[in-house]
């Protein structure tokens, strides 16, 4: 059994993240850090855990006698952990710490960018991930097939909205039941912080790229999931970029294509992205969801866990969504 460690355990994240260690059939949950609630019984916080983690206690620090440490803490604080973390202990990193090449190295280790999709066999040699933010894997999936066959050409329109959850668990102004209730707002609009890794990536796809992105990421009155719509010119045809994009995913089981619209509750509760390809005009438009907290967090850094220690890639993530 994979000895599990977790910090950072009170968040979203980290919840998500115990709920699928619980029933993955190949790990073992060694301790949760968390500075925050330390000594408090877990499913008092998580209360869906209820049953599940029966007088299992929050640690205050981790045990050295793990295989795996996952980082759920808030940006920034994964560099203050790591200098505490043995380096014989692999690490998959959930803050935006290491995502950017000129920040992935740290403390001797050096962290791949972990988005399987991408690149699989290099996430299976590696000893630290960096994984992906929310939007910048709903985004990537949505661009690599077409970034593979270096068919960017111009400008990519990007508008976004994304569930509560993707805000943390932590109380701000505008996650306020009151305010996100029959609400919708746009933020960081052209400045979101997601936009780096997702240019870095695109860039070391299809190096000749050099038009712009242009992002508009909206709070959504919703508490997970995220639905994505970009679109940019293309000279093929909406069949053609079907058989690129089915092609691109043929070896990668948490992507589908769809042949009619989709809709998030299609993904809530799993480690899938459904894709869908419309053609107006000379724009070929695509529309990705994903549940942020799986696919765009817990799920995917367990998947990149299974990748790391040789299991089949969907080992515990065979996940139904919650449809109604």
């Amino acid at each position: 059994m994979i000895e599990i460690g977790i910090i950072g355990g009170a968040g979203y994240t980290a919840g998500e993240l115990i709920r699928l260690m619980i029933h993955h059939p190949k790990t073992s949950i060694k301790n949760i850090v968390s500075k925050s609630h330390s000594g408090e019984l877990i499913h008092l916080v998580h209360q869906d855990l209820l049953g599940e983690m029966k007088n299992v206690k929050f640690n205050r620090d981790l045990s050295k006698k793990i295989d795996i440490v996952f980082l759920c803490s808030g940006h920034g604080e994964s560099r203050k952990e790591l200098n505490n973390i043995s380096e014989n202990i692999k690490v998959i990193d959930l803050s935006q710490d290491f995502r950017i090449k000129i920040q992935s190295v740290f403390n001797n280790r050096n962290f791949v960018y972990g988005l399987p999709e991408w690149q699989k066999e290099r996430i299976k040699k590696s000893h630290n991930i960096a994984n992906p933010g929310c939007f910048a894997t709903a985004i990537l999936l949505a661009i690599l097939p077409l970034a593979k066959n270096k068919l960017l050409k111009k400008n990519i329109h990007i508008s976004a909205i994304t569930g509560s959850t993707g805000s943390g668990r932590k109380l701000n102004d505008t996650n306020h039941f009151s305010w996100r209730n029959n609400n919708i707002s746009a933020y960081k609009i052209f400045q979101h912080q997601h936009l780096q890794e997702i240019e870095q990536t695109i860039h070391q796809v299809q190096n000749n790229f050099y038009s712009k992105i242009y992002f508009v990421p909206y709070r959504g009155n919703f508490s997970r999931g995220i639905i994505t719509t970009l679109y940019t010119h293309s000279v093929l045809s909406l069949e053609k970029n079907q058989e690129i994009y089915k092609e691109y995913y043929k070896n990668h089981p948490f992507v589908k294509i769809s042949d009619i619209n989709i809709d998030i509750k299609q993904v809530i509760n799993t480690n899938k992205c459904i894709l869908y390809l419309i053609k107006e005009k000379d724009q070929l438009i695509v529309i990705s969801i994903i549940d942020n907290l799986i696919k765009g967090a817990s799920g995917q850094a367990v998947q990149n866990m299974n990748l790391m220690f040789d299991l089949d890639e969907t080992c515990g993530l065979r996940l139904k969504s919650v449809r109604f």
